[in-house]
């Protein structure tokens, strides 16, 4: 711990003479930065004895820092370093545990001390590594080898509000949501409690035909109990409750077991994850008003399965998945749907972006009787019926001319627009 908080002061690695004699970028180890949620300005400003490079085949290193969430509410950040031409096949893998309490400075800068401590290797085969000096920090008092007491046993709990208003002559939102959750994750066993509720009101001045108001409520509450089997294997239940008045529903419930395998071991989550899940399930129903097959309640048999995919890989990113979900004593009602989505690097400078979803829809058991009103419609106060639903997104970038991009100048960042 003491040791990588020493080697992470290599900030201030230059000699005295360091002004008289700049670095020759030909001396320097060039790195290629691939981070999603990083603050990338922060980093080329604190980390300044490599060469950063806007092109992954003109780098001598490239850093792939992917992120997920831990059983505590904190971040766990993987930086693989994979070295490229005079470095190839000189890679490492190194993490840094960000808690729940800590601030947005903190995560970054905990991000760059890690990052220094991973790029030293490649730097001390540098003619830069002259330059690079170690220091290492004694700590202040003794740390005791007795193991800290958790009061919360791995408990994390969170709440939140959030609201808002908006308007003008003719038209009014107001909107207030909340949420909270109870989580306790271990190695073994994972237990997530989640609650919902939302609330919009939107008032339209029509002039002659009067005010509208369009009002949609809906509360939502899931939990889950998984059990880490094997390193391929989880077996658990889940549990929902719910009600909205967009779907029609005064209450509704599902209680399943469920069991999920991954096709790669579950500790290479943050690189790539294919997984198969599958459940089967009881759900009750009590709809607000009769629906158009004539209940106002029921209770169904379902069952569900899921592919999902994502890799997260030094030539982009790709995410995807293919689910059916079915009722077992509506044998026609079902649902088929598939997603994805990918951001790849095809060559120098040239990227692709797609993502999309699509889904063949024979499931909506809580439509309303009767007809919606043009104003239902406009404003997506209820349901409607349909066979399908659809998005597609897309996008290509092309960048060429220097492929350095050390310098970092804020200034105006917030100018121009109307």
């Amino acid at each position: 711990m003491y040791l990588v908080v020493a080697v992470a002061s290599l900030l201030g690695v230059l000699p005295a003479n360091a002004e008289t004699t700049p670095l020759d970028r030909s001396e320097t180890v060039r790195v290629f930065l691939d981070c999603a949620s990083c603050d990338e300005q922060y980093v080329r400003t604190e980390v300044t004895f490599v060469d950063y490079v806007r092109d992954r085949t003109a780098a001598d290193v490239h850093v792939l820092i992917t992120s997920q969430g831990t059983g505590g509410g904190g971040i766990e950040y993987t930086l693989k370093f994979i070295g490229l031409g005079r470095f190839r096949d000189i890679d490492n893998s190194l993490t840094f545990v960000a808690p729940q309490t800590s601030t947005f400075d903190e995560r970054r800068r905990g991000v760059v001390s890690t990052l220094k401590l991973g790029l030293v290797r490649y730097v001390a085969d540098s003619p830069v590594a002259s330059r690079l000096t170690l220091k290492f920090e004694e700590p202040p008092t003794r740390v005791s080898a007795q193991k800290e007491k958790d009061p919360w046993n791995f408990w994390v709990f969170r709440i939140g509000v959030n609201g808002g208003f908006e308007g003008e002559q003719s038209t009014s939102l107001r909107a207030v949501s909340g949420n909270l959750s109870a989580n306790r994750t271990t190695n073994a066993w994972k237990f997530n409690l989640n609650g919902f509720s939302n609330y919009r009101q939107e008032h339209f001045d029509l002039e002659e035909e009067g005010i509208f108001t369009s009002s949609r409520r809906s509360y939502d509450g899931r939990a889950l109990v998984a059990k880490s089997l094997t390193s391929h294997w989880s077996a658990g239940a889940t549990a929902a409750i719910g009600s909205s008045t967009y779907t029609n529903y005064d209450l509704r419930t599902r209680i399943a077991p469920t069991i999920e395998y991954d096709i790669f071991p579950y500790r290479e989550s943050t690189r790539r994850i294919l997984t198969l899940l599958y459940s089967v399930g009881v759900q009750t129903a009590d709809y607000t008003d009769e629906t158009i097959y004539g209940t106002f309640s029921e209770s169904l048999l379902d069952q569900q399965f899921e592919v999902s995919l994502g890799l997260r890989q030094p030539w982009g990113t790709a995410s995807g998945g293919f689910e059916l979900a079915h009722y077992l004593n509506r044998d026609d009602k079902y649902r088929i749907g598939a997603f994805g989505g990918m951001d790849v690097r095809v060559f120098k400078g040239f990227s692709i972006s797609l993502n999309g979803a699509i889904s063949r829809r024979r499931d909506q058991l809580s439509l309303r009787r009767g007809e919606a009103s043009t104003e239902e419609i406009l404003v997506r106060q209820r349901e409607l019926a349909t066979d399908y639903s659809y998005d597609l997104g897309f996008g290509i970038s092309y960048s060429f001319g220097s492929i350095f991009n050390n310098v970092v100048n804020p200034r105006f960042r917030n100018a121009g627009g109307f």
